[in-house]
């Protein structure tokens, strides 16, 4: 038990000097963004959520809310047009980066399992691993 919590805390330090602050103020900025243009602030409130899980993905995962409606399904929609696409691209190209070398490939791998929650924030929940 104790080396899984070291080794997520290394993982979770080297993740936030290497892209784990970028990706975080990109996600501030989207929710700035939409929280000055007050009927988005849902989508803001969503993005600070994903800006926090963004700093210390490891020891964290999605699920979906299952109580969700299709208002997070249209809200879903109008993320992906304004926001979702450049942060899902930022993860790629981050992910793709980290990937080349051997330490930076569970990085890559946490990069690309945050695209999901990138494009359709609403509907989804972080909660902490097992």
């Amino acid at each position: 038990m104790r080396k899984t919590v070291l080794v997520r805390l290394l993982l979770n330090l080297i993740w936030l000097v290497l892209c784990g602050f970028w990706m975080a103020i990109g996600y501030v900025i989207a929710g700035v963004i939409c929280c000055v243009l007050i009927i988005t602030i849902p989508f803001g409130l969503a993005s600070f959520r994903i800006a926090n899980y963004a700093l210390w993905p490891f020891g964290r995962t999605i699920e979906p809310r299952r109580e969700a409606g299709a208002a997070s399904v249209i809200g879903n929609l109008i993320w992906i047009i304004f926001a979702g696409w450049w942060l899902a691209v930022g993860h790629i190209v981050t992910g793709i980066a980290l990937c080349v070398t051997i330490i930076g490939i569970p990085l890559g791998i946490a990069n690309f399992k945050m695209i999901p929650v990138s494009l359709v924030p609403l509907g989804s929940r972080i909660v902490p691993t097992a």
